[in-house]
């Protein structure tokens, strides 16, 4: 429990401090070029999911946010045996819940402020849509799942009957 707080907490203090940063020196209406045609910090308010989805629904993502956040921490709590990835995978999974969770508690919205320009010539994805660390723990921890669940379980020798 001790490792899954010392990812966790950093995390979530580097989100909100991303935030902070954000909402005090970019207006929303502006943007801030970092690497001119593509990367800018934008101050986007976000009510939705991901990529800005289901707007204004900001009460129905604080329950399910909060529902998330306690099945990660029962999970957390009952494990078994010692799983670097698992573990990684929730205490990332427990960072992205809990800064934009604390985002819609505070402001009623979720902050989004790193947008990237990939130029893919598709609709929607020039620029790829606005997204935070929270967002980008999330994604992270939805890749170590999906990694974690083709690992082959430990053999176990099997007991004489």
């Amino acid at each position: 429990m001790k490792f899954i707080l010392l990812l966790s907490l950093p995390l979530y203090a580097l989100d909100q401090i991303t935030k902070w940063f954000v909402l005090r020196h970019v207006h929303p209406d502006d943007s801030q070029n970092i690497i001119p045609d593509f990367f800018s910090l934008v101050n986007v308010t976000n009510t939705g999911a991901a990529f800005g989805s289901f707007r204004n629904n900001n009460t129905f993502f604080i329950v399910l946010s909060c529902v998330a956040f306690v099945f990660v921490l029962a999970l957390l709590l009952r494990r078994r045996s010692p799983d670097a990835l698992r573990d990684i995978s929730l205490a990332l999974l427990l960072a992205g819940i809990m800064g934009n969770l604390t985002d819609r508690f505070i402001h009623g919205h979720v902050i989004d402020f790193l947008l990237f320009d990939l130029h893919i010539p598709l609709p929607h994805l020039s620029p790829w849509p606005a997204f935070n660390v929270a967002d980008s723990c999330i994604c992270i921890a939805v890749v170590c799942f999906i990694i974690h669940s083709f690992k082959k379980p430990p053999r176990t020798a099997e007991r004489p009957l």
